[in-house]
């Protein structure tokens, strides 16, 4: 016989993106395609629904983990107690179980951590092997104490300067942006950075400096302007070292890159590949092309992110940041206790953060492959995208004089604030949901203890001052209504109540019952659910029964338009302060206001608007 190649697809007709189209069209029934099926990032970059080869960048080539090996990338874990026994203990329990380097909180103005002496972070790290450990430091304004104390504990146990293992992270525009002020003017702390940088210089394993987008990210910029931010300051660092001698190939070396992990997977990938491009940029328009393929990226997982309630799912938000990281070639990765947003981490939420590291190391095989993004249009796309879009602000921050001037200007804090409105209007009006928060929360004990933080030690102004970009978690505002129901119940005894007038049977009122008791419950409110309810005068009895104060109708559209007039009446009769309707039927929204409906609510409205008013008509 013959041999004939069999195709896979040889009897279909070839696809394509025309054939895909008319398809889509068919189910919009002529609904805009851009408003229903593309997405826009916090930069206003379109994600498109479907992508093909014709999306392929031109050109574009792996980006991972320059330093790759089968070991993955460095588990680096967080230690914050300011006692050094304690933080000692946690540092070996850590290492001894698959950490392999240590970010030291130290501190400083701003943030408690552990003393900057020699003494106290010597007893930290007593017992660690500090030839084959990374010691790396968040110090902010003590930054230049706490590396003269690591210098002098590596010098009394006799670590030579190429066994030494550091990352001093000193960063006076990032420490400047974040706390609004700092001891020295922006560029007598550009000198000294640069100082730091030339006499770390013959330490080939140790950076001095850090470029650091997470103060920004924290505060709620979009991925451009992180990673604009990032490079304008990267750029600051390199001019101030050029004019105090030291070179760009040698001042790259000694600066590391720090960026944030955030629980959308596809954008810290391409956000952290995009890094590498801009980076690499800037690396060969100074003359130094090779050293930014050796650059540490060093990755912490977003606090943006992190919620107090039902913190457990903290746990998938860093996993997927972490996963995120290391698919965007990260070397270094730390990641957050899941109660960090609550108070000081204990044994097990520091074992759970390691842990995600490993699981995704070993169980998962995430640190085998290089650049796993590498081929895909659509990351590929996204990637090239924002490194435009960086690139565009970076850009506008150089023509404005520079990381410093728009510091001091307010340009930057204002066009963070602007894209932090805007996310924050989209948490409230339920087109970004939070899982445990805004979405599904869990209105009770979540079971979780903790130990509060201790206080922060008090910022005192030096000789600069800038707005400060203020940290913000996007879960807060639900959070202080969750609290001010807290209070309410320990004054009263009870919970916030709202009563749920279910019309018609389950079947017909389920979904949305369901639905309006999540949402109260994201701020805190109970809800106290009726029997199926068939005319209103048993509805007017079952809520003068409740013991409530304010009612909700709930059920379908063609039950309120059979029931829900003559219900809102009989709801106001039975006392109801105030009389809701879950859902907005738009053609019966005049009659039912008439009858006695105050106010609709329904997905995309303002939950944060509407909860606020609840509680204080419910005197919370």
């Amino acid at each position: 016989m013959a041999e004939t190649e069999a195709l896979l697809a040889g009897d279909f007709d070839p696809p394509t993106r025309d054939a895909w189209m008319t398809l889509v069209q068919k189910v919009l029934k002529g609904a805009d395609f851009d408003k229903r099926l593309v997405s826009r990032t916090a930069d206003g970059l379109a994600i498109q629904p479907l992508y093909t080869r014709s999306d392929e960048v031109p050109g574009a080539s792996a980006v991972g983990r320059a330093h790759w090996f089968p070991g993955g990338w460095d588990v680096r874990t967080l230690h914050t107690d300011p006692n050094p026994k304690a933080a000692n203990a946690a540092i070996l329990d850590d290492l001894m179980k698959g950490a392999t380097s240590l970010l030291l909180q130290i501190t400083a103005p701003g943030q408690f951590g552990l003393s900057y002496g020699a003494e106290g972070l010597g007893e930290a790290l007593k017992g660690v092997f500090l030839n084959a450990c990374t010691i790396a430091l968040n110090a902010r304004e003590n930054t230049l104490d706490a590396a003269g104390s690591l210098l002098e504990i590596w010098r009394a146990a006799n670590i030579n300067e190429n066994d030494r293992r550091g990352a001093f992270n000193y960063d006076p525009l990032g420490v400047l942006a974040q706390t609004g002020t700092s001891y020295y003017p922006p560029g007598k702390s550009c000198e000294i950075a640069a100082k730091l940088a030339s006499d770390s210089r013959t330490m080939s394993h140790v950076t001095s400096l850090l470029a650091d987008g997470r103060p920004y990210h924290e505060a709620g910029a979009s991925e451009g302007q992180e990673l604009a931010a990032m490079l304008a300051t990267l750029v600051a660092y390199l001019r101030a070292c050029e004019a105090g001698g030291l070179r760009p190939r040698m001042a790259l070396g000694q600066i590391a890159i720090g960026l944030a992990a955030d629980d959308d997977l596809f954008l810290t990938i391409a956000k952290l590949r995009a890094a590498r491009k801009v980076v690499a940029r800037v690396a060969e328009a100074s003359g130094a092309g090779s050293v930014a393929e050796k650059m540490q990226f060093a990755v912490t997982t977003s606090e943006r992110m992190m919620a107090q309630r039902d913190p457990w799912v903290n746990m998938l938000r860093t996993t997927i940041a972490c996963a995120g990281a290391a698919f965007g070639g990260a070397e270094t990765i730390t990641v957050l206790p899941y109660t960090w947003a609550l108070g000081m981490p204990d044994a097990f939420a520091r074992r759970i953060a390691r842990n995600t590291h490993l699981v995704l190391q070993e169980e998962s095989s995430a640190a085998r492959v290089i650049d796993p993004a590498h081929g895909s249009w659509y990351i590929e796309k996204l990637t090239a995208d924002l490194a435009a879009k960086a690139w565009a602000i970076f850009q506008e921050i150089e023509a404005k004089g520079g990381m410093a001037k728009v510091l001091e200007s307010g340009f930057i804090q204002g066009e963070v604030a602007r894209v932090a409105e805007a996310r924050g209007n989209d948490i409230a009006h339920g087109r970004k949901e939070l899982t445990g928060v805004s979405a599904f929360p869990l209105l009770g004990d979540d079971g979780v203890k903790f130990a509060p933080c201790p206080p922060a030690d008090p910022i005192v102004k030096g000789g600069a001052a800038v707005a400060p970009m203020a940290k913000l978690r996007f879960a807060a505002p639900f959070e202080a209504l969750r609290d001010a129901s807290d209070a309410f119940q320990k004054r009263t005894g009870r919970r916030p109540q709202v009563f749920l007038a279910c019309l018609g049977d389950l079947a017909v009122h389920g979904a949305r019952a369901t639905w309006i008791r999540n949402f109260l419950a994201a701020g805190g409110i109970e809800v106290v659910t009726s029997a199926p309810l068939h005319n209103s005068a048993d509805a007017g009895k079952a809520f003068a029964d409740s013991g409530a104060t304010i009612a909700c109708l709930c059920s379908a559209d063609k039950i309120y338009a059979e029931l829900g007039e003559a219900a809102a009446g009989a709801l106001k009769q039975a006392g109801a302060k105030e009389v809701l309707l879950a859902g907005r039927p738009k053609d019966q929204e005049a009659a039912l206001k008439s009858a006695g409906v105050d106010a609709f609510v329904f997905a995309g409205g303002d939950a944060i608007g509407t909860l606020k008013h609840l509680h204080n008509a419910l005197g919370v």
